[in-house]
């Protein structure tokens, strides 16, 4: 069921599509995912329809595409049908789902809070049962955070895995192609189409408990994943803590992540930025201020912090295992709330989506607790090309669950 078959309505009570494209592309008469519907984030390119980039000055500067995304043909090819584009935060550069210009989407599970970004659309669109099936893109965790939020299940690939022609970039070295889905089934077969998966992968092995990312975990987030962290490590192995960082996630590994991050945003918008001078909604507009500064020796210093860190990840995740965290530190803010605090929950949350984005690891976000009737994620992370191991895993933790 596409949005065109519940109504104008609800649609419009949704928040999640885009307005200035009418999108009903038909799949392939079969294919795996024949029968389904899907909507692809306002980041990928359709032949003969606008890209807005969730910004009204990008709309206006840039020309229609001739071509579509590769990750969107395929999903067309394997039989769903494309029913909408779906509402990003600026460029994606923002983890709030709250668009200055274009509004915020609904958070069906929470409706008085934000559905977290920037997939904020995508994330709406799954978890208020509008399609089955969406596409993101994950940078910072614009996927996996609304995920949590949004009580869905949302995966991040392995970087590289899957081409980004076609695809509104942020930071190329961290940008990736991800998905949404309700159940973890569904999450899996369109990870098979867009991964070009053969069988279902590996066996997992062994759980390791991120103490630092526990660590900067609300008590009440904690309290409320431990039945669900009992019923994963029972169904997938052996559990046992590893800590990252002696120092704590929010020193090195939340400071290079942003500094290659920005220098990268600047890199890849700045001279369209300049030349255009958009208006940027608050949070934003200092963001891209901020990546305007990033120096020389600043970026080198995170790249080389970068590497250890990749030989480090690549050192502890042997073949079938696999990290265990919270998504977030933190439920989905209220809508409304002060900048300043949504700047420090950033912090908080990039701090932890930080590990898979350094490393770049592949990552599932599991629906699995609630914190005062707010969704709560259960991350799994595997080592580097293990998708399909971490995809029939997440399968067999969403079973016990």
């Amino acid at each position: 069921m596409g949005p065109a078959d519940w109504g104008r309505p609800a649609w419009e009570k949704l928040g999640a599509f885009c307005r200035h494209v009418d999108l009903d592309i038909a799949g392939t008469a079969e294919g795996p995912l024949a029968g389904l519907t899907f909507a692809a984030k306002d980041l990928y390119d359709v032949a003969g329809h606008a890209t807005c980039a969730g910004n009204p000055t990008w709309l206006a500067s840039h020309p229609v595409p001739a071509r579509t995304a590769p990750a969107v043909q395929a999903v067309l090819d394997a039989g769903a049908r494309l029913v909408g584009k779906t509402v990003t935060d600026e460029l994606a550069f923002s983890i709030n789902g709250e668009n200055a210009h274009y509004g915020t989407p609904l958070n069906p599970r929470a409706p008085q809070r934000i559905p977290g970004g920037s997939s904020s659309g995508s994330a709406s669109a799954v978890a208020g049962g509008a399609v089955p099936l969406a596409l993101g893109t994950d940078t910072g965790g614009s996927v996996r955070v609304p995920a949590s939020f949004c009580g869905i299940y949302g995966f991040r690939p392995t970087h590289g895995r899957i081409a980004l022609d076609g695809v509104t970039p942020l930071a190329p070295s961290f940008d990736t192609v991800g998905w949404f889905a309700p159940d973890a089934g569904l999450l899996q077969r369109l990870g098979q189409v867009l991964l070009d998966l053969a069988d279902e992968g590996g066996r997992w092995r062994n759980i390791l408990l991120v103490e630092d990312a526990f660590a900067l975990t609300d008590g009440p987030v904690r309290q409320a994943l431990g039945p669900a962290i009992d019923a994963v490590t029972a169904a997938l192995g052996s559990p046992r803590d590893v800590t990252l960082s002696r120092k704590g996630l929010t020193d090195g590994w939340l400071d290079a992540f942003r500094t290659l991050q920005m220098r990268e945003v600047w890199s890849t918008h700045g001279a369209w930025i300049t030349g255009h001078r958009p208006q940027f909604g608050p949070g934003v507009a200092e963001r891209f201020k901020a990546a305007s500064t990033v120096t020389d020796a600043a970026a080198a210093k995170a790249e080389n912090f970068r590497r250890r860190v990749t030989e480090q990840m690549d050192s502890l995740l042997g073949a079938g295992d696999l990290l265990l965290m919270p998504t977030s530190p933190t439920v989905a803010p209220l809508k409304g709330t002060p900048q300043a605090e949504l700047d420090q929950f950033r912090a908080r949350v990039l701090s932890m989506t930080c590990i898979a984005g350094l490393a770049r690891l592949p990552q599932v976000s599991i629906p699995a607790a609630e914190v005062d009737g707010c969704p709560v994620g259960l991350s799994l992370v595997a080592r580097r090309g293990e998708d399909a191991m971490l995809l029939a895993a997440a399968k067999r933790a969403a079973a016990a669950l």
